[in-house]
């Protein structure tokens, strides 16, 4: 039976996340449940985590606010917290997003189930710190347009492949730094010479928003260069 990962992005309604610290921050959700010890060996998320990532790794983003969180909030899972990037008060509008353990795509929790998928939008509102030296960058293929909730689910898959190419002791370092990354929009040269570079591309499966086999997001760690 196929498995889902929920992402939910809390979006109260004075304070909506920026768009690039949603994604920075849907990418390292994914990498922390995926580190989390609950999730391998004999951890109580094993069992659903072997399951999920042995099939398509599908992701879902819902959003909520108020008691909508809360509930969610609620549930087994992990709370991610952003750092303001592209944010015009970056402290006050950090994103959080929870990942919780995937579940069968038919018996989702209706805490979260029953949350809205459509409407996750969010802007920059302001520019974009340069990535700092060392620092692994998910890279956005720049023709393709895709909803925030969409684009978010397509960097926690780049952040996955990253992580499964990734030597242990690579891992272990990326996790001491708190998973840090950056996400940034290439430009058409930097997509065509990251696609003959060798790095994990996101492939979607197509179903929703964009067609099947596109290439979403390529997924640059240092350490995959080497």
């Amino acid at each position: 039976m196929e498995h889902v990962l929920t992402l939910v992005v809390r979006v109260e309604k004075n304070a909506r996340p920026a768009q690039t610290d949603a994604l920075e921050t849907a990418a390292r959700a994914v990498l922390a449940i995926l580190a989390d010890e609950r999730s391998f060996g004999e951890g109580e998320w094993a069992e659903a985590m072997t399951s999920w990532q042995d099939d398509r790794i599908r992701k879902i983003v819902k959003r909520s606010r108020g008691a909508e969180w809360r509930r969610a909030e609620a549930l087994p899972g992990i709370t991610v917290h952003g750092r303001g990037v592209g944010a015009e008060e970056p402290e006050a509008a950090a994103a959080q997003v929870r990942v919780f353990p995937p579940t069968p795509i038919d018996v989702v929790p209706a805490e979260i189930a029953n949350l809205q998928v459509s409407g996750t939008d969010f802007v920059d509102a302001r520019e974009l710190p340069p990535v700092e030296a060392g620092v692994p960058v998910l890279w956005v293929n720049p023709e393709l347009e895709m909803s925030s909730g969409k684009a978010m689910a397509q960097c926690g898959h780049a952040a996955q492949l990253a992580w499964w190419a990734l030597s242990d002791e690579a891992r272990k370092e990326w996790e001491a730094a708190d998973f840090a990354l950056a996400v940034r929009t290439a430009t058409s040269a930097q997509w065509t010479q990251l696609l003959r570079s060798g790095l994990p591309v996101v492939q979607d499966a197509g179903f929703t928003e964009i067609e099947p086999g596109s290439r979403t997001v390529i997924a640059d760690h240092p350490q995959l260069r080497r």
